[in-house]
């Protein structure tokens, strides 16, 4: 009987060795396996290395198995922040249309951050992005991170904001920025009817950050329709700031320094009862701070302009509280952008409709520019509701 269990023992003991040894990766009994199973560990360590790949990621920025599966080449997304809407959905959009396309995408946000941004570009720049796509938070402060991407001939599209003093940019995709300034600078001339009013009508600039080239444009084409009116007296800034973008900038766009900007302008001109008639402000960021700021003013809102159409200050503009902001549908810019992008993996020549006027300081950069328009109270359903860019839960 002791021999019979002890010989079931040793029987149990060589079956499981067997079949350990079977189930291992060794060298030897994988050459010996059979074609399927080659097949299979080849799918594994591919699955390996992309979660692998993916778990080094925020979840925002996670590479989309369609793309990986479907042959497409790995595209490097730079975006500023996520504490501005639009950032958001730019990323966003991006990386929707891109991995739709095939492509993989490593979607980046740099909490504003100069330094991490000059990081994540490198990192895409040494994880071998094919293609990179930037939108910059200092225009300037990109140019040595890139010089790896010209050695490895890696394209880099600059999104919405131009990248400056590098040869490094093939491309430049944006909104026709000087006509997001003009439009703005007409809308205040058209509120105020300042082709028939003799005024003089009490008015302060503000615009974004002077580190962003955008700002060239934003405020050069507002100030280009509102100067004639300053300088003939029907517009007064009666803070007495002077009318350069220096002295109007906003650093980082932050909507906490327009509004102590604006409190402090309130303070010194308007308290004592003066009008304000309008604010020039070049985006809604900078617009919600000078609306929180004028809490403290006792008159009627003045117009004021904005850009981007956050939900903030659409909402705002429903409530009376700002006068428009320009839309710039993020959707048309991604889907050009997306154009680019697979123009350039396919070795064709992208559109582009402007080869002229965006010099970075190392050339002129071909740009494709969309066109911006304005949203008021009076066209926001069409624009932004029948169109499929908010719904109206989002604006109550």
């Amino acid at each position: 009987m002791k021999k019979k269990v002890l010989s079931m023992l040793l029987c149990c003991a060589m079956t499981f060795t067997l079949l350990a040894g079977c189930s291992s990766d060794g060298g030897d009994k994988q050459a010996n396996a059979p074609e399927t199973s080659q097949t299979d560990k080849k799918e594994t360590d591919e699955k390996e290395e992309a979660k692998s790949s993916d778990d080094s990621q925020d979840t925002d920025t996670k590479s989309s198995d369609d793309g990986a599966t479907s042959g497409g080449k790995k595209v490097g997304v730079a975006m500023p922040t996520k504490d501005l809407q639009r950032w958001n959905q730019d990323g966003a959009n991006m990386k929707n249309e891109l991995e739709a396309a095939g492509f993989t995408v490593d979607l980046q946000y740099a909490n504003n951050d100069i330094a991490t941004q000059v990081s994540q570009v490198e990192n895409m720049i040494s994880s071998n992005c094919d293609i990179l796509v930037i939108a910059s938070i200092d225009g300037s402060a990109l140019g040595t991170a890139l010089k790896g991407a010209k050695e490895k001939n890696i394209p880099v599209i600059a999104y919405d904001r131009l990248i400056m003093e590098t040869d490094a940019v093939s491309y430049y995709a944006t909104f026709d920025n000087e006509s997001v300034g003009e439009i703005q600078g007409q809308y205040i001339v058209d509120q105020l009817d300042l082709e028939n009013e003799a005024g003089p009508f009490n008015i302060e600039l503000f615009t974004g950050s002077s580190d962003d080239n955008n700002c060239v444009f934003f405020f050069g084409g507002a100030m280009k329709v509102l100067q004639p009116y300053l300088d003939e007296g029907k517009l007064v800034v009666k803070s007495g700031t002077d009318t350069t973008l220096a002295a109007c900038a906003t650093p980082n766009w932050s909507t906490e320094e327009s509004q102590k900007r604006m409190e402090n302008i309130i303070a010194k001109s308007y308290s004592d009862g003066t009008t304000l008639d309008a604010v020039l402000s070049s985006n809604d960021s900078v617009a919600n701070g000078i609306t929180n700021a004028l809490a403290s003013y006792t008159g009627e809102f003045p117009v004021l302009t904005g850009q981007d159409c956050d939900i903030t200050s659409v909402k705002n503009i429903l409530a009376g509280k700002q006068s428009m902001s320009i839309f710039k549908d993020t959707r048309e810019l991604a889907s050009q952008v997306v154009k680019m992008v697979t123009a350039i993996n396919n070795g064709e020549e992208p559109e582009v409709n402007n080869t002229s006027d965006y010099d970075n300081g190392t050339g002129i950069i071909e740009t494709y520019l969309c066109t911006p328009v304005f949203v008021d109270k009076d066209n926001y359903k069409e624009l932004l509701i029948d169109s499929g860019y908010y719904t109206e839960d989002q604006l109550k």
